[in-house]
């Protein structure tokens, strides 16, 4: 098994700032509004509101006119601190949530990026996933029910979920509701859903929630 930490930071581009250059490490980055160019030794990106990307490569992200705010996912070793962007003293960025992760090197492992949408009301019925992962609400309100305990999270609230304890998650009937997903899965599922029912009738029943692939990628740990 391997101790990694799991960390979103919310980072704040003013428009018109430096460029701000990001190292080498699985990630993920999600454009909440704004929208930004971003460089890596192969390719170049623009990344629009509501977009994402998931990179292992070093990165130069060059923001435009307008403010951007940026959702953040850094896969590390437990080692490494925490940290703002690097060297981008014009940035503003708030770490929302970090989250130790044990992953079995016997696998090889992707890094997801999606979204899930719900229409007033909606549930996720019970269920597990097959890797660990961090989520942040993006509008409306959802329950998250694991282990025991109940917990709300509104917009810009984030939360860890293993993937192996299950979780049923009911959204409020007053709006619909979005998440930001962030999470680890072995290799083999790519293209795949990882979500697995606990309840064989919740397996077979209709299902609320939407689900919108941005990016994934096959990483290496650190």
């Amino acid at each position: 098994m391997s101790e990694l930490l799991l960390r979103l930071h919310e980072d704040h581009l003013p428009a018109g700032c430096p460029p701000v250059y990001l190292p080498s490490g699985p990630r993920a980055l999600y454009v909440r509004s704004g929208g930004l160019s971003i460089e890596s030794p192969h390719d170049s990106q623009a990344l629009d509101p509501a977009q994402a990307r998931v990179s292992q490569q070093a990165l130069t992200l060059l923001n435009g006119d307008q403010d951007t705010v940026l959702w953040r996912w850094d896969l590390t070793d437990s080692a490494h601190p925490a940290a703002a962007l690097p060297s981008a003293p014009a940035t503003r960025s708030e770490l929302k949530l970090e989250a130790p992760i044990s992953l079995d090197r016997r696998f090889e492992w992707l890094m997801r990026c999606d979204r899930v949408d719900f229409p007033k009301g909606g549930v996720a019925l019970t269920h597990v996933h097959q890797g660990p992962g961090i989520r942040i609400c993006d509008y409306g309100l959802i329950s998250i029910e694991t282990l025991g305990n109940s917990h709300q999270h509104p917009p810009g609230s984030a939360w860890f979920e293993l993937g192996h304890a299950p979780v049923l998650a009911p959204t409020t009937d007053a709006k619909e509701t979005r998440f930001i997903r962030c999470f680890l899965l072995p290799r083999q599922l790519k293209g795949r859903s990882s979500i697995r029912y606990v309840r064989p009738e919740d397996a077979a029943a209709q299902k609320t929630q939407r689900y919108k692939v941005f990016a994934e990628r096959y990483i290496d740990l650190p």
